[in-house]
């Protein structure tokens, strides 16, 4: 059953699609100036492929589909879903060699401990508190055990705060710059085991410090 989509949903997703084409220019290439991130990524591939449960993963959130291409130079096989229609038209027209899907991280479009691993780059800071469990909840269900989960996100206090403003493009919605022992919680309540955190500090416009996490289902 498809879930019903309440209003502060609708008004992210509406945000996103006008934001889609300003974060496809803005962040085409920013992997390669962020070597923190990359190095991320890079742990959770090398963990993945390790595993030996398969290449398969989803980019949960993927907006315009930027961390598809390494991904897949480091051995895996993405699937990128996201709330916005228009991020998945902008994903399937950037990166036309990669799989894209329109789909909500609380009801998602894969089969039970299907996956080796998932990537929640920046994604899981716009859920609210009543919301996490059952995102939480369906990460790890799709998730095999033993497989990973990785998450970068914006730490701060965890409250809630009103984004989107600073673009000129007229919208807003609500984000959350989790506590770094918030996220934590949040993972190994829904059956992953942390494996490795860090962070660093605020870079450039950034408006917070950033936090990574990677945590392997029990």
């Amino acid at each position: 059953m498809v879930r019903p989509m309440d209003a502060k949903t609708e008004e992210l997703r509406a945000a996103h699609d006008v934001l889609a084409e300003f974060y496809a220019g803005r962040l085409a290439g920013a992997l390669d100036r962020m070597p923190a991130d990359r190095a991320v990524l890079g742990l959770f591939c090398e963990s993945v492929r390790a595993a030996g449960l398969g290449t398969s993963v989803g980019d949960i959130g993927c907006g315009t589909g930027r961390l598809e291409p390494y991904l897949a130079a480091r051995g895996l096989s993405p699937r990128g879903i996201d709330l916005s229609p228009e991020m998945i038209r902008v994903a399937r027209r950037d990166y036309p060699g990669f799989s894209f899907e329109v789909a909500d991280v609380r009801e998602l479009p894969f089969p039970d401990a299907s996956l080796a691993g998932v990537v929640c780059w920046y994604s899981l800071m716009f859920l609210a508190p009543p919301d996490r469990p059952a995102a939480f909840g369906e990460l790890a269900r799709v998730v095999k055990p033993g497989g990973y989960l990785v998450t970068a996100f914006k730490a701060g206090d965890s409250q809630r705060r009103r984004a989107g403003r600073s673009t000129g493009l007229g919208v807003e919605f609500d984000i959350y710059w989790l506590a770094p022992d918030d996220m934590e919680r949040q993972v190994t309540d829904a059956g992953f085991a942390a494996a490795f955190w860090g962070g660093r500090p605020a870079q450039g416009q950034e408006g917070s410090p950033q936090g990574y996490l990677l945590a392997q289902k029990s």
